[in-house]
This record gives structure tokens, C-alpha cells and sequence, in this order.
């Protein structure tokens, strides 16, 4: 089933610049970053799962770039942004070769699998 997403004509014409530039300075370097690293990861303070995803990165001898942006209590509307941009709900966000591969158990599952590895031999194509 596909996701989904509002259509823009079922979006006002009056509010759609609006809907289209919201926190977009985030998603930019994001999307950026995920484009220019092998493995990015995406996370904020205080929350363990982040440093989940780092920590199995550094145990299976994984490069990898790290974002953070800020904690529970700052930096949320930005984050949020982030979370309708790629439709995932938690931190962090994994992405290899620029493909969005879920949180840290996702992760841990992947690198666990042999999935990880081969997704960084062939290339971004081979995920899904």
C-alpha cells in the first residue's frame, strides 16, 4: 500500500507556499548529508535509541556521519518536519546510500541479516 500523503489540490492555494517551505532548512541538510555519507544517522539527545544505532554502527566497523538535533525539550518543530518529510515516527533515522532503512532495532536487523553490508556493496538500487 502506498503512502499517504495529501494531495496538493487538497491543499488551499493559499497555504500551499507555506506547506512547501516549512522547516525546509532541516530536511535540506538532511537530505543532503544522506546523499554525501554511506550511512547517516539522525537522531536527538537524550533518547537512547540514537545511540543504539551508533553504537552497533561501531561495533560492526561501520563509518558513518551523525546529526543530532536538539532533545525532548527543544527543537521539536524542526524535528517534526524531518518525520513528514520521510514518514518515519521515531528517531533516530537510519539511511543508507541515501535510502531511509528505519530506526535502531531496523538497523541492528539489517547489519545482523548481512543486509547492511550488501546494501553498501551494490549500492542504494538494491533496497526494497
Amino acid at each position: 500500500m502506498p503512502r499517504s500523503i495529501l494531495p496538493e489540490t487538497l491543499i488551499h492555494p493559499a497555504i500551499r507556499d507555506k506547506v512547501a517551505h516549512h522547516q525546509q532548512a532541516i530536511v535540506q541538510e538532511v537530505m543532503k548529508a544522506a546523499q554525501d555519507n554511506e550511512v547517516l544517522v539522525v537522531g536527538m539527545g537524550m533518547n537512547p535509541f540514537p545511540k543504539k544505532a551508533c553504537k552497533a554502527l561501531d561495533q560492526a566497523g561501520q563509518a558513518y556521519r551523525y546529526l543530532e538535533y536538539g532533545n525532548y525539550f527543544s527543537t521539536w518543530r524542526s524535528r517534526n518536519a524531518l518525520k513528514m518529510w520521510t514518514g518515519w515516527p521515531t528517531f533516530p533515522m537510519v539511511f543508507v546510500k541515501g535510502v531511509l532503512v528505519g530506526g535502531a532495532t531496523d538497523l541492528q536487523a539489517l547489519i545482523d541479516s548481512g543486509g547492511l553490508k550488501e546494501m553498501l556493496a551494490r549500492g542504494a538500487s538494491t533496497a526494497g
